[in-house]
């Protein structure tokens, strides 16, 4: 490639960093504060794709979902406050779920600063509470340091996000500093010691009833070909954390479920009663941890073995017995090498075999769950059943927020990793932009974005975006026409007051149409599969519209039944 001459700009100072970084997508939406920037991609236009976006909150998502996607840094562009404002719900995901993401800012120029001038924000004060580091890059010659120490700050540790501003002026001020040529930032290495690693076995040798819960991010394809090593010389029963399916394949005997919302009270039962709680990556908040019951706070019943990347984690909420410094690849790779009792595996394979069944019947496909809705409504369950059948094993699938991703969270087998891209944070609007950026990233995988009518909404402009990359992704939107969500807290705390929760929506396959998409609608779960397959090889996007019965507000429970439950109680 063609780095920038000796005698340069900031801004092209700043894209020859990212091209050193090995970044090749970088997602925007334009602004004139970087328009800098934007000229200094023009010139790596070969090297970098820049992904043009409608929306700063979705931009955001998409860097995010690419992070996640790839294993390095998102990089994405936004203007002066309008824009950074509405990449904040972006940067907030990238937060919660860890994701290590760099937001570049554009900013007032440097004379103009304190003087409360146009769209003029600090962002130090605005971003720092959801953000690793936040900074103002205000002498262009320090580009290339700034911008790589984001770069390491971002992957260091708990993975997450960082904010560069990047004053107007200093973007367009020439500079000496010379073309670098920096070795692309890797994440730092934590590795378990030997004296833990030692009491992590004899810990295993006495358990009677463990439980090993896997989660949080920093995780690689060889990672987690190493803890499944490891968990089938172990014998150890898996769950998984809040959206983070993908860590073992869910066919594997061992897998026993996942704890997110509506979790099976089976599983919640094996956390309570476990003699051993393996959490690693897992930082079990409030979600998996069912509002904080499953595990005492500070001292657990259990004995609790907890590995994460970051030290300020361990010990933060729960006092574990054995507190495990270590980087996810680090530690599966040592816990692969771990000498284990035979004897383990088969003293745990009645626990396994138990906790296997309570999960196959909990995610059992049943006859249709709501008969009279035949013909006006699709059964959700049944299309997953088949779903579940037929789609490709390394699918990716992309949700944001709503009752509607219950059902995939509890009917579906993901198989391979990398193939769940959703906010642990319950952003709504994030399944589109994550689409994108996935079938961006993995052009060779096929990508099932997933979305109730309310969330899909947030961010259905970005169909423009995936139609003009022609990208051939497939949304589905679950119509039930309401906000499914907050109707059913609202049934079950506020019954029969009905109100600001009903939704008046589109023809959302015609919708479809009009930004150049296929759009269809199906109401039968034979239907849906065919569509959802002949999408894949389509040469565009392709949106399927569900009508779904309201009275499915979630995957175990209905309206009336919640509604009932409320009132009976209130009596």
């Amino acid at each position: 490639m063609t780095l920038s001459t000796p005698t340069s700009t900031g801004a092209s100072l700043l894209i020859d960093t990212l091209l050193a970084q090995g970044v090749t997508t970088v997602f925007c939406v334009p602004g004139e504060s970087f328009l800098a920037a934007i000229d200094a991609l023009y010139v790596h236009r070969d090297a970098i794709q820049l992904v043009v976006c409608r929306h700063e909150g979705s931009a955001m998502f998409m860097a995010e979902a690419h992070a996640k996607a790839t294993g390095r840094p998102g990089i994405c562009f936004v203007t002066r406050a309008p824009g950074a404002s509405q990449a904040a719900i972006g940067l907030h995901t990238a937060h919660q779920d860890a994701t290590p993401v760099i937001l570049f800012i554009g900013q007032v120029g440097r004379g103009f600063m304190e003087r409360a001038a146009f769209q003029e924000v600090d962002y130090r004060q605005m971003f720092a509470p959801v953000s690793k580091w936040v900074a103002q890059i205000e002498d262009g010659e320090r580009m290339g340091e700034m911008v790589s120490h984001a770069f390491h700050v971002a992957m260091a540790g708990r993975r997450g996000p960082v904010v560069l501003a990047l004053p107007e002026d200093v973007l367009s001020a020439r500079v000496t500093q010379p073309a670098i040529a920096l070795r692309p930032a890797q994440p730092l290495h934590a590795v378990p010691g030997a004296a833990a690693l030692s009491q992590l076995h004899d810990m295993l040798t006495a358990a009677h009833r463990p439980l090993l819960v896997l989660g949080g991010s920093g995780w690689t394809a060889q990672a987690v070909d190493d803890m499944r090593r490891f968990v089938h010389a172990t014998g150890l029963p898996v769950a998984c954390s809040f959206r983070r399916q993908d860590l073992i394949d869910n066919d594997d005997p061992h897998y026993v479920g996942v704890l997110g919302l509506g979790a099976d009270a089976g599983l919640h039962r094996a956390v309570k009663e476990a003699d051993l709680l393996l959490l690693v990556g897992a930082r079990m908040g409030e979600v998996p941890s069912a509002g904080y019951t499953l595990i005492d706070i500070p001292q657990p019943q259990q004995k609790l073995v907890h590995a994460l990347p970051e030290p300020a984690d361990l010990g933060h909420l729960y006092r574990p017995d054995l507190a495990l410094l270590a980087t996810m690849p680090e530690l599966a790779q040592a816990l692969a090498a771990m000498p284990v009792d035979p004897a383990l595996r088969q003293r745990l394979q009645p626990q396994v075999q138990a906790l296997r069944q309570g999960f196959e019947r909990f995610t059992a496909i049943a006859a249709p769950v709501f008969p009279a809705a035949q013909g006006t409504a699709i059964d959700l369950v049944q299309s997953w059943g088949l779903l579940r059948a037929q789609l490709p094993s390394d699918v990716v699938i992309t949700n944001g927020a709503g009752n509607y991703t219950t059902w995939a969270h509890k009917y579906f087998r993901y198989r391979r990793f990398g193939s769940q891209l959703a906010p642990t944070s319950g952003a709504m609007g994030y399944g589109l932009p994550a689409a994108i950026a996935a079938k961006l990233a993995h052009p060779a995988r096929d990508v099932l974005c997933l979305a109730g009518d309310g969330c899909f909404m947030m961010s259905s402009h970005e169909m423009a975006t995936a139609v003009h990359l022609r990208l051939p992704i497939v949304v589905v939107v679950f119509d039930n026409q309401m906000y499914g969500t907050i109707r059913m807290h609202q049934e079950k705390h506020f019954p029969q007051h009905v109100y600001g929760t009903a939704l008046h929506n589109p023809d959302f396959a015609a919708l479809a149409q009009a930004f150049g998409a296929h759009g269809l609608r199906v109401d039968t779960a034979g239907g849906l599969v065919a569509a959802v397959l002949q999408g894949f090889q389509a040469d565009r996007p392709t949106l399927i519209h569900l009508r779904t019965d309201p009275e499915q507000v979630s995957a175990g429970a209905t309206l009336s039944g919640i509604r009932t439950r409320a009132l009976a109680q209130g009596q």
